[in-house]
């Protein structure tokens, strides 16, 4: 068989997954056992055809596939792929480009280079701020504080890419009490350990209380970690006063906007990231709501010269620079080998443009705040947040009856979803960030929790 006619019938089996959606359960039907058994057994000496590869392996998968493309899937924050991104990502693979040089990829290092510039507008930031296109959220953060570690140290008279932080002064980082788990991963990377953080404390929708950030503000280098769009509640912190309190103590301000800086897409609910833009860097992922495939976030730096420093690399063998001065991709993220990840940003901001962005916001939005009022009417279900953006936090009874009835729903495959902890109870959190949710996804779901929920009765 030949390349054309294999990735012609590989194609019909993508497309006949995407078409199945809505008939097949949500969660995956298969055990681990059984998907080792499927999927596992000695290689063999000699190889395979390659369309019987791709089939077995299709048939083997597709027992402990979950369908994260479908509008039911409201697990773990987790956007589908909007078809235009999904065929980019096709082509993105076909191309087999690697961004880390502009000698490597012309092509998608320019498309970098346009989409990163589509993104910074559309979302408001500083126009001078530098980027960069990542793996996710986690290495947007690694990335951000690297520059942040470069830029406060520089401030002190140290030059850590060069000395290291062995006799460093110490940087303070003041983070939320309800963080997300990345930020903390992120800076251990760095060399900056527990004992260097100063948890703030939290309110009841989990936002800094800024009144404690103003008492533990202090001397010397410090970075602020804030956050737009807590994990559970979906809550906004109080960007633009953490924003003055980090400035006037001379502090970088690192905002973790993973889902919630898309709120500043929307005209309705830009009020949420009002001094999002006076950040020094801001972390979030693309693979969440602009609904890209996975994997893709972005980095951006409002000290271009502090994101370089910690981020760039230069060798014998590499070819940089040139004529036309291209940007180098390679000066701006951690890794030297990657995809092409803007192509399918970049097609997903050519077809839904400024206005398809902020509709996708805004009824995602739409859609958990009916959810939560469908929710609050069945009979034991207790909604526990304010719905500001696209997080609902809920739960039943005790925490045996809440995880239970989840449960019960995900194992009926009408939807997917995950159980959380909060306040020390346990709760359900549904997530609503899929191009294709409908307000007949959402009625199926809640329909699913007052079957289960009527089990306990």
């Amino acid at each position: 068989m030949n390349t054309s006619d294999l990735l012609t019938r590989t194609a019909a089996l993508a497309t006949g997954w995407l078409e199945r959606l809505d008939e097949r359960p949500v969660g995956a039907s298969a055990t681990v056992e059984e998907l080792r058994a499927r999927l596992g057994g000695p290689l063999g000496d000699e190889g395979a055809g390659a369309w019987e590869v791709v089939r077995d392996l299709a048939r083997a998968a597709e027992p402990g596939l979950v369908a994260i493309p479908s509008g039911r899937y409201f697990g773990f924050v987790i956007g589908g792929g909007l078809p235009a991104a999904v065929a980019a990502d096709w082509l993105s693979t076909a191309w087999d480009q690697c961004p880390a040089l502009y000698a490597c990829g012309p092509a998608a290092s320019v498309a970098e280079e346009v989409a990163g510039a589509w993104l910074g507008e559309l979302l408001g930031l500083p126009a001078h701020a530098s980027h960069a296109f990542v793996s996710g959220c986690q290495s947007a953060h690694l990335t951000c504080l690297a520059a942040a570690r470069h830029h406060v140290l520089a401030a002190a008279g140290w030059d850590v890419e060069e000395l290291g932080l062995a006799a460093a002064p110490p940087i303070r980082v003041l983070v939320g009490e309800r963080r997300h788990a990345s930020i903390d991963r992120a800076l251990r990377w760095l060399g900056i350990g527990r004992a260097s953080l100063s948890v703030v404390p939290a309110d009841a929708r989990g936002r800094m209380r800024t009144r404690a950030l103003r008492e533990a503000l202090g001397d010397g280098p410090a970075i602020v970690c804030a956050q737009a769009g807590e994990i559970n509640t979906g809550a906004f912190d109080d960007l633009e006063t953490i924003a003055e309190l980090s400035a006037a103590a001379g502090a970088w301000l690192h905002l973790d906007g993973a889902f919630g800086l898309w709120a500043a897409a929307s005209p309705a609910l830009r009020h949420l990231v009002k001094g999002a833009e006076r950040a020094d860097s801001w972390a979030f992922d693309t693979h969440k709501w602009l609904n890209v495939p996975y994997d893709s976030a972005l980095a951006y730096c409002a000290h271009p010269d502090a994101h370089r420093a910690a981020m760039s690399v230069t060798a014998d063998y590499l070819v940089q620079g040139g004529p036309g001065r291209p940007r180098e991709p390679m000066d701006w993220t951690p890794a030297f080998s990657r995809r092409a990840r803007a192509f399918p940003v970049y097609a997903a901001l050519r077809f839904l443009g400024r206005r398809g962005v902020a509709d996708l916001v805004e009824r995602s939005c739409a859609h958990a705040r009916a959810a939560a009022d469908h929710l609050a009417a069945v009979p034991g279900c207790q909604v526990i947040n304010e719905v500001v953006l696209n997080q609902v936090l809920f739960r039943f009874g005790d925490d045996g009856a809440t995880d239970r009835i989840l449960r019960r729903v995900n194992d009926s495959g009408v939807a997917w979803m995950s159980g959380t902890t909060f306040d020390g109870r346990r709760a359900v959190r549904l997530s609503v960030c899929n191009w294709q949710t409908s307000a007949d996804d959402i009625a199926r779901t809640v329909e699913a929790f007052a079957l289960a929920a009527a089990l306990e009765r």
